[in-house]
């Protein structure tokens, strides 16, 4: 496993870091026993960072994550969790929201402090919230010692370019914007240099897209979108690969992206994961792979409030 710099932190993570969505039976029922021995198979593969949020499975995943972390040494870990988001629709952005919400996040944790505390999918409300409220707010929880670094995410890359300019934040998420058939988010990365932001890439797998399953009828992508990648994940499983493999280490291979963040709940996965990253990329693959999705290159869907996706490609 390599480790790289998150932005100004200090923090070192590992290329491949481990989202605890899965954990809250989000894709499917889960076991929290097999859930408990996957964090622990992720730390025994040199993941150093976990990542969850309250949303996820309605607060299951913090919990069954505070169950496994309980029993590992608080020093092998990096840990992040979110706020501002507790369901679909339901979002919560005000001073006194986040900081209770913290609290809550930390007794599910069994901790008394996250490494870092992010806004969640802050592009579905007013920027005003985030400027007056919710910013003040995780700089208060910082200053008293609950969180170590104030971070935002969400889907829109527009969401970057319009707030880091604005607020002062130690790092953000992006996710589906690094992967196979999307890197767009390298269009941000001289911002967040220029700034010095930590960067969090997620969803290698582009939410399910990327996967000879098929996509769920929720996935919000176009028709064109899905029936382009699961030709891509075809063609892999033809030549006897898993496109899981080769989307991993693409997303993990650039060194200017410090780390990538997969969500399982099955220990062989996460452990099949890790290794991957040592493993050298097959070329001739990822060639053939990069030509079926070029029609759809950096397409992807609208999330949040217009102001942040008006050129968007659909």
């Amino acid at each position: 496993m390599k480790y790289r710099p998150l932005g100004k932190t200090g923090l070192e993570v590992s290329t491949l870091s481990f989202g605890a969505s899965s954990l809250g039976s989000v894709f499917r029922q889960t076991d929290d026993t097999e859930a408990i021995r996957t964090v622990h198979a992720a730390i025994d593969a040199g993941i150093n960072y976990m990542d969850v949020s309250p949303y996820y499975g309605a607060t299951k995943a913090e919990t069954v994550l505070g169950k496994a972390i309980s029993q590992v040494s608080r020093e092998n870990f990096y840990l992040s969790t979110k706020a501002g988001r507790y369901g679909v629709d339901t979002f919560d952005f005000s001073s006194s929201r986040i900081e209770s919400s913290l609290e809550e996040s930390l007794r599910r944790l069994k901790t008394d402090y996250v490494d870092i505390l992010f806004l969640h999918d802050i592009e579905f409300v007013q920027p005003e919230i985030i400027l007056q409220e919710a910013i003040p707010a995780l700089e208060r929880l910082k200053q008293q010692g609950k969180i170590r670094f104030t971070g935002i995410c969400g889907l829109p890359l527009a969401l970057f370019e319009q707030l880091l300019p604005k607020v002062q934040v130690d790092a953000i998420i992006s996710y589906c914007h690094y992967s196979l058939n999307d890197t767009s988010l390298l269009r941000i990365l001289p911002l967040l240099e220029t700034f010095g932001v930590g960067l969090v890439n997620a969803s290698p797998l582009s939410m399910g897209l990327l996967s000879t399953r098929g996509t769920p009828e929720w996935h919000p992508a176009s028709p064109e979108l899905k029936a382009t990648c699961l030709q891509a994940a075809q063609l892999v499983a033809e030549r006897g690969e898993d496109i899981a493999k080769l989307a991993v280490q693409f997303s993990t291979n650039n060194e200017r992206i410090p780390t990538t963040l997969v969500s399982t709940a099955n220990p062989v996965n996460i452990q099949k994961n890790a290794k991957w990253t040592d493993e050298p990329m097959d070329l001739d693959l990822l060639n053939e792979v990069l030509h079926i999705l070029k029609p759809i290159h950096n397409k992807t869907w609208v999330s949040g409030l217009p102001q942040y996706n008006e050129n968007i490609l659909v």
